[in-house]
């Protein structure tokens, strides 16, 4: 056998126009084409025929026909062994680690060079190996796989990969190894292959991605058992372990970054009237809050609330992780300044905090000084909402998102995170703060359908459009619903309009087509 055919330094993955930077089709992937696969949504998922850890290589033509031995770490059925690809990693990750020590992560792009060189030499040796031990020796094809493979595992998802990389993928859902589903950008929910062989090793392939991440490093183990961070590339990652049955993971990847609330009047998320009245009201300085279930896409809406600003705007963002991603659409939005905060990791200090914590309330304090037009706080799940309320008291306009059940709850719900700041906030005086800083709250659906076997369909709509005003003592706020739900299912129909709302057609609101749509109209 000729020399070429076991030397891996001859691979793709390792010439500078590679894997790292060659183009791809959308949704395409390197493993697309040699592996095959039994679920038809995941074009390149492994397969569940024989042991998880493997996944099936059909014959290829055009790959040595000559050869009769097996493609490089595989059964005889001719499966990649996924206890290799692990193997592989663990050293080349060592390795990587022993040669950068503490500048590990400061050049992405160097460190991955210097990782195809690990990963070249770790395949010469094992190549050498198998050899001297008697056994076949493998193919550029092989060993091309087994290299796409060690690298993903290395610097992106592992056995995820593949799913990441397909475009027609919105989230991937993982209850225990062996429970996967994934939902797809048309709404519906499929079950996948298993991504790793045990809840053992998906623990520990987690904490290697959560250590390992050169933008938002996490710990992650039994004294940590959540996490949440956003992966290279945009994703978020959550995940929770030892305190649930299984390994819990969801991944959201965020499709649809350029997004308009034209764009979501096509998808039959909105009506067009509903669509003038919150572009009316973002124009007019509004603040909105957008409240709904997990999943119903609410920081979707934030991005098409968001493409209505001017492109002179100066905005700000204050996440726990990225997610509205406006920094990186510089063409609708060329001045964004973008924080996200850091949990923080080690010893807490004498001042009960960890080193190097970093606070949305300290990024919204640091923000009074950038001369912002704009300041958006993303999801408030807890003491964030005094963040929310301080970029709100500011007087431009500010958006954010809640989970509720219904427009009002949203509000209860803010309330309720408003007190976990400590016992000095009453109730009364969050209700008073909301009531007079929220101004809408556009409230989201989401509805699941059984299409059949391992197979259900989502859809999501505006449910309701409700404004905030302060109220009587024994409430504290009174509210309106400008769009109450229908009945019958779908978008909201318009119910009454408050007079302050009115002066929105001077911003665009199409009263008009709202008057006219409306069964019955009132004046709050």
């Amino acid at each position: 056998m000729s020399e070429p055919s076991t030397d891996p330094s001859n691979l793709p993955i390792f010439n500078r126009a590679g894997i790292a930077t060659a183009p791809r089709p959308a949704g395409a992937h390197a493993l697309a084409g040699r592996i095959s696969t039994a679920a038809p949504t995941a074009p390149v998922a492994p397969s569940a025929t024989g042991p998880s850890q493997f996944i099936d290589l059909p014959s290829n033509e055009h790959a040595a026909p000559a050869f009769e031995h097996r493609p490089v770490g595989t059964t005889p059925q001719g499966r990649i062994d996924w206890h290799l690809v692990a193997m592989l990693r663990s050293q080349a990750s060592d390795q990587l680690t022993g040669r950068l020590g503490e500048e590990r992560g400061m050049d992405l792009e160097a460190e991955r060079e210097l990782g195809r060189s690990i990963i070249q030499e770790l395949l010469s040796n094992t190549a050498a190996d198998r050899i001297h031990d008697g056994q076949p020796a493998w193919s550029m094809a092989e060993q091309e796989v087994l290299a796409e493979a060690v690298y993903n595992a290395l610097f992106g998802l592992g056995r995820l990969q593949p799913y990441v990389d397909d475009d027609t993928v919105e989230n991937i859902i993982i209850s225990g190894s062996e429970n996967v589903w994934l939902e797809k950008t048309d709404g519906k929910l499929v079950r996948a292959e298993p991504v790793a062989d045990s809840d053992a090793e998906l623990l520990d392939f987690l904490a290697f991605i959560a250590s390992r991440s050169e933008s938002s490093a996490r710990s992650f183990s039994s004294a940590s058992p959540s996490l949440h961070m956003r992966l290279d590339g945009g994703s978020r990652l959550a995940a929770a372990a030892w305190v649930t049955a299984h390994p819990s993971v969801v991944i959201r990847r965020h499709r649809l970054r350029r997004v308009s609330l034209d764009d979501l009047v096509e998808r039959d998320m909105l009506t067009p009237v509903q669509a003038s009245l919150l572009a009316a009201a973002v124009r007019a300085g509004k603040s909105i809050v957008v409240a709904g279930p997990q999943g119903a896409g609410k920081t979707t809406m934030v991005r098409a609330l968001c493409a209505e600003f001017e492109p002179w705007e100066k905005i700000g963002t204050f996440e726990t992780e990225f997610e509205l991603h406006l920094h990186e659409l510089k063409d609708l939005h060329p001045i964004v300044h973008a924080w996200e905060a850091h949990p923080g990791s080690g010893e807490v200090g004498p001042d009960g905090r960890q080193a190097g914590e970093f606070t949305l309330d300290e990024a919204l304090y640091d923000s009074f000084r950038f001369n912002l037009t704009r300041q958006i706080v993303g999801e408030v799940r807890g003491r964030e909402v005094w963040a929310m309320i301080k970029a709100m008291e500011s007087g431009t306009g500010s958006i954010s998102t809640t989970h509720s059940a219904d427009g009002e709850a949203a509000i209860r719900k803010l309330v309720t995170c408003a007190m976990e700041a400590g016992p000095h906030i009453t109730r009364e005086l969050a209700t008073s703060k909301l009531a007079e800083t929220v101004d809408i709250i556009v409230q989201l659906h989401l509805e699941t359908i059984p299409l059949g076997e391992d197979k259900w369909r989502r859809s999501r709509w505006v449910s309701e459009i409700v404004h905030v005003a302060p109220g009587e003592a024994a409430k504290g706020y009174a509210t309106t619903h400008v769009f109450a739900p229908n009945p019958a299912g779908g978008p909201a129909l318009p119910g009454t309009l408050p007079d302050e709302l009115r002066g929105l057609e001077r911003y665009g609101f199409d009263l008009n087509g709202y008057l006219a749509s409306a069964p019955r109209q009132e004046v709050a």
